[in-house]
Protein backbone atom coordinates (compact mmCIF):
# COMPACT_ATOMS: atom_id res chain seq x y z
CA UNK A 1 0.00 0.00 0.00
CA UNK A 2 3.08 2.19 -0.15
CA UNK A 3 1.71 4.28 -3.53
CA UNK A 4 -0.91 5.53 -1.06
CA UNK A 5 0.58 6.25 1.77
CA UNK A 6 0.59 9.90 1.33
CA UNK A 7 -2.57 10.98 -0.25
CA UNK A 8 -2.43 14.08 -1.26
CA UNK A 9 -4.91 15.91 1.39
CA UNK A 10 -2.47 15.52 3.97
CA UNK A 11 0.78 16.74 1.99
CA UNK A 12 -0.38 19.44 -0.83
CA UNK A 13 -0.57 22.85 -0.28
CA UNK A 14 -3.75 24.09 1.01
CA UNK A 15 -4.88 26.60 -1.24
CA UNK A 16 -4.37 24.75 -4.29
CA UNK A 17 -5.57 21.33 -2.92
CA UNK A 18 -9.15 22.97 -1.32
CA UNK A 19 -9.53 24.46 -5.24
CA UNK A 20 -8.73 21.60 -6.70
CA UNK A 21 -11.28 19.44 -4.81
CA UNK A 22 -14.07 21.69 -4.21
CA UNK A 23 -14.09 23.68 -7.87
CA UNK A 24 -15.38 20.48 -9.83
CA UNK A 25 -18.03 19.66 -6.98
CA UNK A 26 -18.78 23.80 -7.05
CA UNK A 27 -19.71 23.85 -10.77
CA UNK A 28 -21.62 20.58 -11.16
CA UNK A 29 -23.26 22.03 -8.24
CA UNK A 30 -24.25 24.78 -10.20
CA UNK A 31 -25.37 22.69 -12.96
CA UNK A 32 -27.64 20.93 -10.65
CA UNK A 33 -28.91 24.36 -9.35
CA UNK A 34 -29.68 25.59 -13.28
CA UNK A 35 -31.75 22.11 -13.86
CA UNK A 36 -34.11 22.48 -10.82
CA UNK A 37 -34.91 26.45 -12.48
CA UNK A 38 -35.29 24.83 -16.05
CA UNK A 39 -37.21 22.02 -14.97
CA UNK A 40 -39.69 23.60 -12.97
CA UNK A 41 -39.97 26.12 -16.14
CA UNK A 42 -40.35 22.89 -18.35
CA UNK A 43 -43.21 21.64 -15.97
CA UNK A 44 -45.56 24.89 -15.48
CA UNK A 45 -45.75 25.29 -19.47
CA UNK A 46 -47.14 21.77 -20.02
CA UNK A 47 -50.32 22.69 -17.61
CA UNK A 48 -50.77 24.69 -14.87
CA UNK A 49 -51.62 22.08 -12.72
CA UNK A 50 -48.36 20.30 -13.48
CA UNK A 51 -46.42 22.36 -11.37
CA UNK A 52 -48.35 22.13 -8.63
CA UNK A 53 -48.44 18.24 -8.31
CA UNK A 54 -44.65 18.46 -8.96
CA UNK A 55 -44.48 20.82 -5.44
CA UNK A 56 -47.01 18.69 -3.77
CA UNK A 57 -44.56 15.78 -4.46
CA UNK A 58 -41.33 17.69 -3.27
CA UNK A 59 -41.45 16.98 0.45
CA UNK A 60 -41.75 13.28 -0.19
CA UNK A 61 -39.29 13.46 -3.13
CA UNK A 62 -36.99 15.78 -0.60
CA UNK A 63 -37.11 12.63 2.13
CA UNK A 64 -35.74 10.08 -0.35
CA UNK A 65 -33.27 12.88 -1.43
CA UNK A 66 -32.31 13.23 2.77
CA UNK A 67 -31.56 9.32 3.26
CA UNK A 68 -29.43 9.01 -0.10
CA UNK A 69 -27.33 12.13 0.70
CA UNK A 70 -27.68 11.39 4.12
CA UNK A 71 -26.13 7.96 4.34
CA UNK A 72 -23.70 8.89 1.76
CA UNK A 73 -22.19 12.11 4.02
CA UNK A 74 -21.84 9.39 6.87
CA UNK A 75 -19.69 6.47 4.82
CA UNK A 76 -17.66 9.92 3.50
CA UNK A 77 -16.74 11.07 6.56
CA UNK A 78 -16.06 7.67 8.27
CA UNK A 79 -13.64 6.86 4.69
CA UNK A 80 -11.83 10.12 5.09
CA UNK A 81 -10.82 9.70 8.85
CA UNK A 82 -10.05 6.03 7.75
CA UNK A 83 -7.44 6.74 5.34
CA UNK A 84 -6.19 9.74 7.64
CA UNK A 85 -5.54 7.10 10.59
CA UNK A 86 -3.91 4.62 7.54
CA UNK A 87 -6.75 2.06 8.51
CA UNK A 88 -7.39 0.75 4.81
CA UNK A 89 -9.00 -2.63 5.96
CA UNK A 90 -12.05 -0.06 7.51
CA UNK A 91 -11.81 2.52 5.19
CA UNK A 92 -12.93 -0.88 2.25
CA UNK A 93 -15.44 -2.11 4.33
CA UNK A 94 -16.90 1.67 4.90
CA UNK A 95 -16.70 1.61 0.96
CA UNK A 96 -18.60 -1.38 0.56
CA UNK A 97 -20.80 -1.27 3.30
CA UNK A 98 -22.44 2.32 1.46
CA UNK A 99 -23.13 0.53 -1.78
CA UNK A 100 -25.23 -1.71 0.37
CA UNK A 101 -26.62 0.57 2.14
CA UNK A 102 -27.68 2.26 -1.00
CA UNK A 103 -29.61 -0.58 -2.25
CA UNK A 104 -31.80 -0.76 0.97
CA UNK A 105 -32.48 2.24 0.80
CA UNK A 106 -33.78 1.83 -2.69
CA UNK A 107 -35.80 -0.77 -2.00
CA UNK A 108 -37.64 0.92 0.99
CA UNK A 109 -38.69 3.60 -1.07
CA UNK A 110 -39.32 1.73 -4.03
CA UNK A 111 -42.42 -0.02 -1.45
CA UNK A 112 -43.17 3.92 -0.55
CA UNK A 113 -43.71 4.57 -3.68
CA UNK A 114 -45.98 1.43 -5.33
CA UNK A 115 -47.92 1.56 -2.05
CA UNK A 116 -48.04 5.08 -1.04
CA UNK A 117 -47.64 7.96 -4.01
CA UNK A 118 -51.37 8.68 -4.45
CA UNK A 119 -52.23 8.95 -1.01
CA UNK A 120 -49.67 11.14 -0.02
CA UNK A 121 -50.96 13.41 -3.19
CA UNK A 122 -54.36 13.39 -2.04
CA UNK A 123 -53.16 14.73 1.89
CA UNK A 124 -53.20 18.00 0.38
CA UNK A 125 -55.29 18.20 -2.77
CA UNK A 126 -58.87 16.85 -4.10
CA UNK A 127 -58.46 17.83 -7.32
CA UNK A 128 -57.93 14.74 -9.73
CA UNK A 129 -55.74 16.20 -11.74
CA UNK A 130 -53.34 17.40 -9.80
CA UNK A 131 -53.29 14.33 -8.12
CA UNK A 132 -53.00 11.90 -11.05
CA UNK A 133 -50.04 14.16 -12.08
CA UNK A 134 -48.53 13.95 -8.67
CA UNK A 135 -49.06 10.14 -8.30
CA UNK A 136 -47.78 9.43 -11.95
CA UNK A 137 -43.93 11.39 -11.06
CA UNK A 138 -43.60 10.32 -7.41
CA UNK A 139 -44.31 6.70 -8.58
CA UNK A 140 -41.74 6.85 -10.81
CA UNK A 141 -39.11 9.06 -9.04
CA UNK A 142 -39.29 6.98 -5.91
CA UNK A 143 -39.18 3.39 -7.80
CA UNK A 144 -36.77 3.85 -10.05
CA UNK A 145 -34.82 5.98 -7.37
CA UNK A 146 -31.85 2.87 -7.27
CA UNK A 147 -29.82 5.32 -10.19
CA UNK A 148 -30.23 8.37 -7.21
CA UNK A 149 -28.93 6.83 -4.13
CA UNK A 150 -26.28 4.53 -5.59
CA UNK A 151 -24.81 7.72 -8.16
CA UNK A 152 -24.81 9.74 -4.69
CA UNK A 153 -22.93 7.14 -2.97
CA UNK A 154 -20.63 6.56 -5.23
CA UNK A 155 -19.46 10.53 -5.78
CA UNK A 156 -19.17 10.22 -1.79
CA UNK A 157 -16.91 7.45 -1.53
CA UNK A 158 -14.62 8.78 -4.53
CA UNK A 159 -14.78 12.48 -2.52
CA UNK A 160 -13.44 10.87 0.23
CA UNK A 161 -10.15 9.81 -1.14
CA UNK A 162 -9.79 13.13 -2.79
CA UNK A 163 -11.23 12.40 -5.49
CA UNK A 164 -13.40 15.44 -6.94
CA UNK A 165 -13.03 15.40 -10.72
CA UNK A 166 -15.23 12.05 -11.45
CA UNK A 167 -18.03 13.13 -8.66
CA UNK A 168 -17.86 16.06 -10.81
CA UNK A 169 -18.72 14.26 -14.30
CA UNK A 170 -20.89 11.93 -12.80
CA UNK A 171 -23.13 15.08 -11.59
CA UNK A 172 -23.20 15.99 -14.87
CA UNK A 173 -24.45 13.66 -16.90
CA UNK A 174 -27.37 13.25 -14.43
CA UNK A 175 -28.06 16.81 -15.14
CA UNK A 176 -27.30 17.38 -18.97
CA UNK A 177 -28.99 13.85 -20.01
CA UNK A 178 -32.38 15.36 -17.47
CA UNK A 179 -32.33 19.27 -19.63
CA UNK A 180 -31.78 17.66 -22.95
CA UNK A 181 -34.65 15.00 -22.29
CA UNK A 182 -37.20 16.84 -20.19
CA UNK A 183 -38.55 18.95 -23.18
CA UNK A 184 -38.48 15.57 -24.98
CA UNK A 185 -40.29 13.65 -23.11
CA UNK A 186 -42.74 16.39 -21.29
CA UNK A 187 -43.99 17.41 -25.11
CA UNK A 188 -43.26 14.99 -27.20
CA UNK A 189 -40.84 16.64 -29.56
CA UNK A 190 -40.08 15.02 -32.71
CA UNK A 191 -40.44 10.99 -32.04
CA UNK A 192 -40.81 11.53 -28.52
CA UNK A 193 -44.12 10.42 -27.25
CA UNK A 194 -45.96 13.75 -25.42
CA UNK A 195 -46.22 12.30 -21.87
CA UNK A 196 -46.49 15.09 -19.71
CA UNK A 197 -45.41 15.20 -16.13
CA UNK A 198 -44.19 11.35 -16.59
CA UNK A 199 -42.27 12.58 -19.28
CA UNK A 200 -40.37 14.34 -16.67
CA UNK A 201 -39.99 12.10 -13.91
CA UNK A 202 -38.82 9.61 -16.80
CA UNK A 203 -35.98 12.13 -17.76
CA UNK A 204 -35.04 12.64 -13.99
CA UNK A 205 -34.45 8.73 -13.46
CA UNK A 206 -32.80 8.36 -17.05
CA UNK A 207 -30.68 11.12 -16.04
CA UNK A 208 -30.03 9.26 -12.42
CA UNK A 209 -29.23 5.71 -14.24
CA UNK A 210 -26.87 7.38 -16.74
CA UNK A 211 -24.95 8.80 -13.52
CA UNK A 212 -24.70 5.36 -11.93
CA UNK A 213 -24.01 3.55 -14.76
CA UNK A 214 -20.85 5.69 -15.16
CA UNK A 215 -19.61 6.33 -11.42
CA UNK A 216 -20.04 2.33 -11.12
CA UNK A 217 -17.24 1.91 -13.59
CA UNK A 218 -15.21 4.10 -12.41
CA UNK A 219 -15.57 2.46 -9.10
CA UNK A 220 -14.81 -0.77 -10.11
CA UNK A 221 -12.93 -0.03 -13.07
CA UNK A 222 -10.23 2.76 -11.96
CA UNK A 223 -7.79 2.05 -8.90
CA UNK A 224 -8.27 4.02 -6.06
CA UNK A 225 -7.22 4.35 -2.24
CA UNK A 226 -10.33 2.59 -1.31
CA UNK A 227 -11.22 -1.32 -2.72
CA UNK A 228 -14.83 -2.12 -2.68
CA UNK A 229 -15.25 -6.30 -2.43
CA UNK A 230 -18.23 -8.04 -1.87
CA UNK A 231 -16.45 -11.33 -1.08
CA UNK A 232 -17.14 -12.54 2.50
CA UNK A 233 -18.79 -9.11 3.18
CA UNK A 234 -21.22 -8.81 5.80
CA UNK A 235 -23.02 -5.74 7.52
CA UNK A 236 -20.75 -4.82 10.71
CA UNK A 237 -22.53 -3.33 13.82
CA UNK A 238 -19.52 -0.91 14.30
CA UNK A 239 -18.93 0.35 10.72
CA UNK A 240 -22.78 1.17 10.99
CA UNK A 241 -22.64 2.62 13.85
CA UNK A 242 -19.78 5.21 12.76
CA UNK A 243 -21.46 5.32 9.29
CA UNK A 244 -24.74 6.89 10.78
CA UNK A 245 -23.25 8.72 14.16
CA UNK A 246 -22.69 11.06 11.38
CA UNK A 247 -25.49 10.02 8.24
CA UNK A 248 -28.44 10.25 10.68
CA UNK A 249 -28.18 13.80 11.81
CA UNK A 250 -27.17 14.52 7.99
CA UNK A 251 -30.80 12.73 6.95
CA UNK A 252 -32.64 15.13 9.82
CA UNK A 253 -30.52 18.04 8.70
CA UNK A 254 -31.39 17.13 4.23
CA UNK A 255 -35.29 16.17 5.54
CA UNK A 256 -36.06 19.69 7.97
CA UNK A 257 -35.97 21.86 4.70
CA UNK A 258 -39.50 20.45 3.81
CA UNK A 259 -41.01 21.11 7.13
CA UNK A 260 -39.85 24.49 7.43
CA UNK A 261 -40.96 25.44 3.42
CA UNK A 262 -44.52 23.95 4.52
CA UNK A 263 -44.41 25.78 8.23
CA UNK A 264 -43.64 29.16 6.24
CA UNK A 265 -46.47 28.64 3.97
CA UNK A 266 -48.89 27.28 6.55
CA UNK A 267 -47.90 30.81 8.61
CA UNK A 268 -48.96 33.16 5.32
CA UNK A 269 -52.37 31.19 4.82
CA UNK A 270 -53.73 31.88 8.44
CA UNK A 271 -52.16 35.51 8.11
CA UNK A 272 -54.88 38.43 8.26
CA UNK A 273 -54.31 39.43 4.93
CA UNK A 274 -56.23 39.66 1.38
CA UNK A 275 -56.10 35.73 -0.26
CA UNK A 276 -54.61 37.31 -3.62
CA UNK A 277 -51.74 38.81 -1.03
CA UNK A 278 -51.20 35.05 0.16
CA UNK A 279 -50.87 33.89 -2.92
CA UNK A 280 -47.89 36.25 -3.73
CA UNK A 281 -46.10 35.70 -0.52
CA UNK A 282 -46.33 32.12 -1.33
CA UNK A 283 -45.09 32.72 -5.08
CA UNK A 284 -42.63 35.34 -3.88
CA UNK A 285 -41.05 32.63 -0.99
CA UNK A 286 -41.06 29.73 -3.80
CA UNK A 287 -39.22 31.90 -6.25
CA UNK A 288 -36.31 32.99 -3.22
CA UNK A 289 -35.61 29.23 -3.24
CA UNK A 290 -35.47 28.67 -6.65
CA UNK A 291 -32.84 31.66 -6.49
CA UNK A 292 -31.07 31.31 -3.58
CA UNK A 293 -29.81 27.68 -4.51
CA UNK A 294 -27.46 29.73 -7.32
CA UNK A 295 -25.88 31.11 -4.12
CA UNK A 296 -26.13 28.37 -1.84
CA UNK A 297 -24.94 25.95 -3.87
CA UNK A 298 -21.45 27.05 -4.65
CA UNK A 299 -20.87 26.51 -0.80
CA UNK A 300 -22.29 23.49 -0.69
CA UNK A 301 -19.94 22.62 -3.27
CA UNK A 302 -17.27 24.01 -1.31
CA UNK A 303 -18.12 21.86 1.51
CA UNK A 304 -17.69 18.86 -0.51
CA UNK A 305 -13.82 19.65 -0.95
CA UNK A 306 -13.66 20.71 2.30
CA UNK A 307 -15.10 17.84 4.73
CA UNK A 308 -12.44 15.08 3.25
CA UNK A 309 -9.68 17.41 3.99
CA UNK A 310 -10.53 18.04 7.27
CA UNK A 311 -11.68 14.67 8.01
CA UNK A 312 -8.33 12.98 6.70
CA UNK A 313 -6.16 15.76 8.58
CA UNK A 314 -8.30 14.83 11.51
CA UNK A 315 -7.82 11.24 11.35
CA UNK A 316 -3.95 11.37 10.41
CA UNK A 317 -4.27 14.26 14.19
CA UNK A 318 -2.90 16.82 11.59
CA UNK A 319 -4.04 20.01 13.40
CA UNK A 320 -2.93 22.85 11.69
CA UNK A 321 -3.47 21.19 8.22
CA UNK A 322 -7.10 20.81 9.52
CA UNK A 323 -7.53 24.15 10.97
CA UNK A 324 -6.20 25.74 7.60
CA UNK A 325 -8.76 23.94 5.71
CA UNK A 326 -11.73 25.29 7.95
CA UNK A 327 -10.32 29.03 7.63
CA UNK A 328 -9.75 28.87 4.02
CA UNK A 329 -13.58 27.43 3.75
CA UNK A 330 -14.95 30.24 5.54
CA UNK A 331 -13.14 33.18 3.91
CA UNK A 332 -14.48 31.16 0.71
CA UNK A 333 -17.70 30.78 1.72
CA UNK A 334 -18.42 34.19 3.22
CA UNK A 335 -17.08 35.62 -0.05
CA UNK A 336 -19.68 33.78 -2.40
CA UNK A 337 -22.59 34.45 0.05
CA UNK A 338 -21.73 38.11 0.15
CA UNK A 339 -21.61 38.32 -3.94
CA UNK A 340 -25.25 36.52 -3.60
CA UNK A 341 -26.27 38.92 -0.93
CA UNK A 342 -25.20 42.19 -3.49
CA UNK A 343 -26.94 40.63 -6.25
CA UNK A 344 -30.09 40.71 -4.11
CA UNK A 345 -29.78 43.67 -2.41
CA UNK A 346 -29.32 45.37 -5.89
CA UNK A 347 -31.40 43.84 -8.33
CA UNK A 348 -34.80 41.90 -6.65
CA UNK A 349 -36.83 43.16 -9.59
CA UNK A 350 -34.50 41.81 -12.15
CA UNK A 351 -34.14 38.42 -10.57
CA UNK A 352 -38.17 38.26 -9.84
CA UNK A 353 -38.72 39.35 -13.69
CA UNK A 354 -36.87 35.76 -14.43
CA UNK A 355 -40.07 33.85 -13.74
CA UNK A 356 -42.44 35.98 -15.14
CA UNK A 357 -44.60 35.25 -18.62
CA UNK A 358 -44.49 37.92 -21.55
CA UNK A 359 -48.45 37.51 -21.00
CA UNK A 360 -48.66 38.32 -17.63
CA UNK A 361 -45.94 41.32 -17.50
CA UNK A 362 -48.44 43.84 -17.06
CA UNK A 363 -51.17 42.26 -14.84
CA UNK A 364 -51.65 43.47 -11.36
CA UNK A 365 -50.88 39.76 -10.43
CA UNK A 366 -47.07 40.76 -11.78
CA UNK A 367 -47.44 43.99 -10.08
CA UNK A 368 -48.15 42.34 -6.59
CA UNK A 369 -45.35 39.73 -6.81
CA UNK A 370 -42.90 42.53 -7.13
CA UNK A 371 -44.19 44.23 -4.62
CA UNK A 372 -43.84 41.15 -1.72
CA UNK A 373 -41.04 40.04 -3.16
CA UNK A 374 -38.33 42.37 -3.14
CA UNK A 375 -38.73 42.61 0.32
CA UNK A 376 -38.51 38.87 1.06
CA UNK A 377 -35.21 38.76 -1.38
CA UNK A 378 -33.88 41.92 0.24
CA UNK A 379 -34.40 40.88 3.77
CA UNK A 380 -33.73 36.58 3.94
CA UNK A 381 -30.44 37.68 1.94
CA UNK A 382 -29.14 39.80 5.34
CA UNK A 383 -28.87 36.17 6.68
CA UNK A 384 -26.42 34.61 3.58
CA UNK A 385 -22.90 35.40 5.25
CA UNK A 386 -24.14 34.13 8.62
CA UNK A 387 -25.34 31.27 6.80
CA UNK A 388 -21.87 30.71 5.21
CA UNK A 389 -20.42 31.01 8.42
CA UNK A 390 -22.90 27.98 9.90
CA UNK A 391 -22.71 25.91 7.34
CA UNK A 392 -18.63 25.61 7.75
CA UNK A 393 -19.15 25.32 11.37
CA UNK A 394 -21.57 21.86 10.20
CA UNK A 395 -18.91 20.47 7.77
CA UNK A 396 -16.04 21.01 10.52
CA UNK A 397 -18.62 18.71 12.62
CA UNK A 398 -19.07 16.16 10.58
CA UNK A 399 -16.07 15.69 9.00
CA UNK A 400 -14.40 15.02 12.48
CA UNK A 401 -17.57 12.45 13.33
CA UNK A 402 -19.74 14.96 15.33
CA UNK A 403 -23.01 14.91 12.99
CA UNK A 404 -25.34 15.26 16.01
CA UNK A 405 -23.84 18.67 16.91
CA UNK A 406 -24.53 19.97 12.99
CA UNK A 407 -27.83 18.62 13.39
CA UNK A 408 -28.61 20.48 16.59
CA UNK A 409 -27.54 23.76 14.61
CA UNK A 410 -30.15 22.78 11.45
CA UNK A 411 -32.91 22.29 13.73
CA UNK A 412 -32.46 24.91 15.85
CA UNK A 413 -31.92 26.92 12.47
CA UNK A 414 -34.86 26.37 10.69
CA UNK A 415 -37.70 24.60 13.17
CA UNK A 416 -36.90 25.79 16.68
CA UNK A 417 -36.16 29.13 16.03
CA UNK A 418 -37.12 29.84 12.63
CA UNK A 419 -40.69 29.36 12.49
CA UNK A 420 -41.73 30.79 16.05
CA UNK A 421 -40.02 34.06 15.25
CA UNK A 422 -41.66 33.97 11.98
CA UNK A 423 -45.11 33.04 13.37
CA UNK A 424 -44.58 36.08 16.60
CA UNK A 425 -43.11 38.30 13.65
CA UNK A 426 -46.35 37.86 10.93
CA UNK A 427 -48.39 39.23 14.16
CA UNK A 428 -46.89 42.37 13.37
CA UNK A 429 -46.75 42.60 9.79
CA UNK A 430 -45.40 40.22 6.52
CA UNK A 431 -42.88 42.35 6.00
CA UNK A 432 -41.35 42.02 9.58
CA UNK A 433 -41.77 38.11 8.99
CA UNK A 434 -39.23 37.71 7.21
CA UNK A 435 -36.36 39.22 9.78
CA UNK A 436 -37.12 35.59 11.53
CA UNK A 437 -33.95 34.44 8.66
CA UNK A 438 -31.35 36.30 9.89
CA UNK A 439 -32.32 36.06 13.35
CA UNK A 440 -31.73 32.47 12.75
CA UNK A 441 -28.90 32.69 11.45
CA UNK A 442 -27.44 35.00 14.11
CA UNK A 443 -28.80 32.60 16.96
CA UNK A 444 -27.77 29.43 15.45
CA UNK A 445 -23.91 30.58 14.48
CA UNK A 446 -23.97 31.65 18.42
CA UNK A 447 -24.22 27.81 19.11
CA UNK A 448 -21.94 26.57 16.48
CA UNK A 449 -19.38 28.55 18.36
CA UNK A 450 -20.31 27.14 21.64
CA UNK A 451 -19.92 23.70 20.11
CA UNK A 452 -16.59 24.79 18.65
CA UNK A 453 -14.87 25.83 21.91
CA UNK A 454 -16.51 22.81 23.83
CA UNK A 455 -14.41 20.86 20.88
CA UNK A 456 -11.39 22.70 21.05
CA UNK A 457 -11.11 22.25 24.99
CA UNK A 458 -12.21 18.86 25.37
CA UNK A 459 -10.83 17.18 21.85
CA UNK A 460 -9.34 19.15 19.28
CA UNK A 461 -6.51 20.82 21.28
CA UNK A 462 -5.28 17.05 22.22
CA UNK A 463 -4.37 16.62 18.74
Amino acid sequence: MSEITENKMGVKPMLPLLLGMSLPAMFSMMIQALYNVVDSIFVARFHPDALQAVSLAYPLQLILISFGVGTAVGVNSLIARRLGAKNYKEANAAATTGLVLAVINWLIFLLIGLLFARRFIALFTSDATVIEYGRQYLTVVLCFSLGMVTSCMGEKILQSTGNMIFPMITQLIGAIVNIIFDPLLIFGIGFFPRLGVLGAAIATVFGQFCSMTFILIVLFVKKHDVKITFKGFRLQKDVLKNIYAVGFPAIIMQSIGSVMVSGINAIISIADIAAEYAAAYINAFGIYFKLQSFVFMPVFGLNQGVSPIIGYNYGAHNKKRMYSAFRLGIIIAAAIMAAGMLLFQLAPEWLLSLFQSDAAIDSAANSLLVEVGVPVLRIISLSFIMAALGIMFSTLFQAIGKGFYSMIMSVSRQLVILLPVAYLLSKVNMTAMWYAFPIAEVVCLGIAIIFFIKLQRNELSKL
